[in-house]
């Protein structure tokens, strides 16, 4: 299957082709299974030496995020903040674990945690029709520490 270029994948999701959402849209996709949240990517395009500001930068992901092309995360970080973070949404369902002490954010999928969390819903009811599991805890680097 061809992968669509970033300037075709925004007019497929209906958005206007301006330079910042092609350069964030360039930037996700350049970091695929990576989560970042509006002050990575300002990081990133003072490196670059671009000309968009953070205003710009949150709008163009609350934008991406209405449009299906980024997942939206609230994890507990290291400071406590709940930031919110951002990943390409590739139309697969994952399940997180977050270090507490340094931030690292690994994708997992385990078959029986799913089935167990659609019987206790049955048990209980519930038709589920969307869910996120975060687990936090310290990192195999962070324990070394």
């Amino acid at each position: 299957m061809k992968k669509t270029s970033p300037t075709e994948e925004l007019r497929e999701t209906g958005l206007k082709v301006t330079a910042p959402r092609l350069k964030i849209l360039e930037f996700f996709n350049k970091n695929p299974n990576r989560h970042f949240s509006a002050d990575d990517i300002y990081l990133e395009v003072i490196k670059e030496k671009l000309d968009i500001g953070i205003a710009t930068i949150y709008r163009v992901l609350m934008q991406f995020e209405g449009a299906g092309i980024l997942r939206k995360n609230n994890f507990e970080s290291v400071k406590g903040d709940g930031k919110a973070i951002f990943e390409l949404n590739e139309g697969t369902h994952h399940d997180h674990i977050v270090c507490v002490k340094c931030g690292k954010i690994e994708e997992f999928f385990d078959a029986t945690i799913e089935k167990r969390q659609k019987e206790i819903a049955d048990k209980l009811g519930f038709t589920l029709v969307d869910h996120s599991l975060s687990l936090y805890g310290s990192c195999k680097a962070c324990k070394k520490k």
